[in-house]
């Protein structure tokens, strides 16, 4: 028999909540451009790693081809995404934002940021650092130590090993 009261119930259900009100105002923004959250992950996250390739984007996202190929071929429609072969390797594309794309990555993820700030500002740092541990560990992703050089370094994205070279 499923216990109603379980605390871990109420973890869930508040990570259901805070994540509707996390994507309410980016997907108005998005719906307005015809876009939606899949657009935003790949705005998000070549944002965060500049010349990324189709290919550590798959990783990132843990998706097939198929389910990136429609957003990714959208958004370079768009003129929100830049693909140029990689210098050294032609057959290798490095995926950029255009100033357009960067900008609508700032005003969808800003409206998030501005969330966060607001709930971390409530909180207090401990509790914030302790939701980012949690986070991370939700995440496959080691929780970053705090106060070291190697807490400030900028962790690799889930699905590709900090050791592994960009090819």
């Amino acid at each position: 028999m499923i216990d109603p009261t379980d605390p871990l119930d109420d973890a869930s259900q508040l990570l259901f909540f805070a994540f509707r009100n996390l994507t309410a105002e980016p997907d108005r923004i998005l719906a307005g451009r015809g876009l939606s959250r899949v657009h935003h992950r790949v705005l998000y996250f070549v944002r965060r790693n500049p010349g990324l390739s189709p290919g550590d984007l798959l990783g990132i996202l843990r998706v097939s081809k198929q389910a990136l190929a429609r957003p990714l071929r959208e958004l370079l429609g768009h003129g929100l995404v830049a693909s140029a072969a990689v210098p050294d390797d032609r057959r290798r594309r490095a995926l950029t934002l255009t100033a357009r794309g960067a900008a609508l990555e700032r005003r969808v993820s800003g409206a998030q940021r501005r969330l966060f700030a607001s709930a971390f500002r409530a909180a207090g740092p401990a509790a914030a650092d302790g939701w980012r541990d949690i986070m991370a560990t939700l995440g496959d992703r080691a929780p970053r130590a705090r106060g070291s050089a190697a807490g400030r370094k900028r962790a690799s994205p889930p699905g590709r090993a900090a050791s592994r070279p960009r090819r």
